[in-house]
């Protein structure tokens, strides 16, 4: 019906399964985490502090991933936000190292499943249904990661940004930003370029498959 090869397509709803209980938990419980580390227990007070999937799930996020991973093999979508409180947070950077380590975590993820598929490969490994998976896994982790450093809100790349400017030039472009993100996004994502291509593609270009042939020796 979806125009799939039925192992395809199961292999993409394990893709969607294993990011809805592994992926977006472990994003959201290195945010709390780390916030927490740092003196803000207000993730800790929600029970956010756990990698139970079903605390960290958001319906709309949830489900646009698994309609973008099964429809088209790419993968967008997000989980409940976690609470933070930057003004309990110690040191001038600490904004910004619990808003990268969410990402970070997603590279981590990213990485294991690279020893896992090379693994896999050297082993000569003979389910090309496993392969798959783990190559999906892997390339959608990595998709999330640099996703979510672009430095525009509601991103967490916006908050490592805010973290390395001037606190004149912060205050001069935080409102902007943060008023005007979604549609800056929206316009990177879709806006067509002269070439036809858009400024999203070419923040992903040289950074995705450098780091996907690193990891997986492809």
């Amino acid at each position: 019906m979806l125009g799939i090869d039925p192992q395809e397509l199961v292999a993409r709803i394990v893709v969607v399964a294993v990011f809805l209980l592994v992926a977006f938990p472990v994003h959201e419980f290195f945010h709390a985490w780390s916030a927490y580390r740092l003196g803000d227990s207000t993730a800790r007070y929600f029970g956010r502090l756990t990698l139970d999937p079903i605390v960290h799930f958001d319906p709309i996020g949830g489900l646009l991933l698994a309609f973008s991973v099964i429809l088209s093999g790419g993968g967008f979508g997000w989980a409940k936000p976690t609470p933070v409180n930057p003004m309990n947070l110690r040191g001038r950077y600490g904004e910004a190292i619990v808003s990268a380590a969410g990402p970070l975590s997603n590279l981590l993820l990213a990485v294991v499943g690279g020893v896992i598929f090379r693994a896999m490969v050297l082993a000569n490994f003979q389910s090309d249904f496993f392969l798959q998976v783990v190559f999906d896994f892997v390339r959608i982790n990595l998709l999330l990661m640099i996703f979510n450093f672009i430095p525009v809100p509601p991103l967490d790349g916006s908050r490592v940004l805010y973290a390395f400017l001037d606190p004149r030039t912060e205050r001069q472009i935080r409102p902007v930003l943060d008023q005007y993100g979604v549609l800056i996004l929206f316009a990177i994502a879709f806006f067509p370029l002269a070439n036809g291509n858009s400024v999203l593609s070419l923040i992903f270009g040289p950074i995705f498959n450098p780091l996907l042939r690193l990891l997986l020796g492809v």
